[in-house]
């Protein structure tokens, strides 16, 4: 393959993968939305940003941004590989369209929100939640400022992961309250229960998809669609019982590997690979002498016959 076409399909790629954030980080607002207004509450950085955004009079979308913004300057500073695509659209798009889909929400629907609304309201909204960050971080186009912050602070202070951000959910929670934004049974299920959510679609949707979609950017066709339109159209939804430590290690997960968990990854998919090679040599010669079995009772057959 010449480098210019590598070099098409690599373009390919990253442009199928960013609209594949774009749907991801909607859908992750769509449910954030949904979890808004039924009352529930909201993750720790958007409950802050609303809580500071309505005081200062200031839309979400327009204060969320410029909150971003100002911790992507740390982090650029501090691990710019954290930054890509997904960055962009992550810190421009969500708060934005949270306030576009709460609009549309309050057009649509004009009663006032019962016991039940807020229940349906909260599973959707905790669904498409886990959906849309799962969605957004399989592209690894880069994580969202809020989601660097706990991973540098780990490296930098020689600290553990998950006390970084254990603390840093906690902080955003307390000035979340401070602030008035809104705090609920939603905020402590994403910031310690949705793990398992996430990893459900990771492996069911997901992981999937985007294998589909590199494969489909090195090689683009209409039949590549239509395996990934009926591929699609098997996923069923279940429950996965695992919570807190797997929360945390999907939120690593969205600031990428460190330099020692690559390599320890690799290592393991090196080792994989191998046990894979023997499976296949193994079952060569199962299949050999399967074969060799077959043609000699077809002989002995032949020879009683005659």
């Amino acid at each position: 393959m010449s480098e210019s076409l590598e070099n098409k399909h690599h373009w390919l790629e990253i442009f199928l993968k960013s609209i594949f954030s774009f749907i991801g980080v909607a859908i992750l607002a769509l449910g954030a939305t949904l979890c808004k207004v039924g009352n529930i509450g909201l993750d720790p950085f958007t409950a802050v940003n609303i809580g500071i955004s309505h005081k200062l009079n200031m839309s979400l979308g327009l204060y969320q941004l410029i909150a971003n913004a100002f911790i992507m300057i740390f982090v650029i500073l501090l691990d710019r590989k954290k930054i890509g695509i997904g960055t962009v659209i992550n810190m421009v798009g969500a708060g934005f369209m949270i306030d576009w889909f709460s609009g549309l929400y309050s057009s649509i629907f004009h009663f006032e929100p019962s016991m039940l609304t807020s229940v349906v309201n909260g599973i959707l909204g905790l669904l498409l939640f886990t959906l849309g960050t799962s969605l957004y971080m399989s592209t690894n186009l880069g994580v969202a400022p809020y989601d660097a912050l706990a991973p540098i602070a780990s490296t930098r202070l020689h600290i553990k992961y998950r006390f970084c951000r254990v603390a840093q959910d906690i902080g955003f929670m307390v000035a979340a309250l401070f602030f008035g934004g809104p705090i609920g049974l939603a905020t402590i299920i994403i910031s310690f229960f949705a793990g398992p959510l996430i990893t459900f679609w990771d492996k069911s949707l997901s992981d999937r998809l985007i294998s589909g979609l590199v494969e489909f950017s090195k090689q683009p066709s209409g039949k590549s669609i239509g395996h990934g339109v009926t591929g699609a159209g098997r996923f069923t939804y279940g429950i996965v019982k695992k919570s807190y430590n797997q929360t945390l290690e999907i939120q690593e997960k969205l600031s990428q590997y460190t330099d020692l968990q690559l390599q320890l990854k690799q290592e393991q998919a090196r080792q994989d690979l191998e046990d894979a090679r023997k499976l296949v040599i193994n079952s060569r010669k199962m299949y050999g002498m399967l074969k060799r079995e077959e043609e000699r009772r077809a002989k002995d057959d032949n020879s009683d016959g005659d």
